[in-house]
């Protein structure tokens, strides 16, 4: 029984092997060039009409126009009458003439009008005052409304401010707890001129 097996797998063995040598001694066939096939205009113009989709969906994919911008700044180290002040202030204005008129307070040349037992100034004003802190936040926030305003798509020479909302924010104690520091919450909004209704134009101060 067993040379009978080890006939077998010697039969198996050499038969494995001549299989073999067939295979490697038989001849490469040669790819032959195939001639290149000739593309229809309709495929042409299928292909054209999958760019110009995508084309199209880009185009689609873009921000919309807006017609309004807005910035908020929270807890501002400023006063609450001050803000109130300088939001009639710059209100009805263009954003980089209302970044004119607080550069002027800044400087002392132009007063903020305020009520109250204040100091009369020169000019068309009763009263005012020169809030140097409170400009430059406000300077601050106007910077950023413009460049929001130009993400947007606005024209920034058509745009203007017309609501300022300045809110209380709740008071900062000192360490020891004896002072209380101030903080208000502003907001100011933006809107082009054009697209105004008839009904709500806002009278610019000359």
């Amino acid at each position: 029984m067993a040379d009978e097996q080890l006939n077998q797998s010697k039969i198996q063995k050499t038969n494995i092997i001549r299989e073999n040598r067939k295979i490697a001694e038989a001849p490469v066939k040669k790819e032959e060039d195939k001639p290149l096939e000739k593309v229809s205009k309709d495929e042409e113009n299928k292909g054209e009409k999958v760019e110009e989709k995508k084309e199209v969906k880009k185009i689609q994919g873009k921000a919309p126009k807006r017609t309004e911008s807005s910035v908020y700044g929270r807890s501002l180290r400023i006063s609450l009458k001050q803000s109130k002040a300088i939001g009639k202030f710059i209100r009805n204005k263009k954003i980089e003439d209302a970044i004119k008129d607080l550069n002027q307070v800044l400087l002392k040349k132009k007063a903020v009008p305020m009520s109250g037992e204040i100091a009369h100034r020169k000019g068309k004003i009763m009263s005012g005052k020169y809030p140097i802190n409170s400009s430059k936040e406000f300077i601050r926030l106007l910077k950023t409304l413009s460049s929001n305003s130009n993400m947007h798509g606005m024209d920034v020479d058509k745009t203007i401010i017309y609501e300022t909302i300045p809110n209380k924010a709740p008071n900062q104690l000192h360490r020891f707890g004896s002072m209380k520091f101030k903080r208000t919450h502003i907001t100011i909004k933006a809107k082009e001129m054009n697209l105004l209704e008839k009904g709500s134009k806002i009278r610019r101060r000359k």
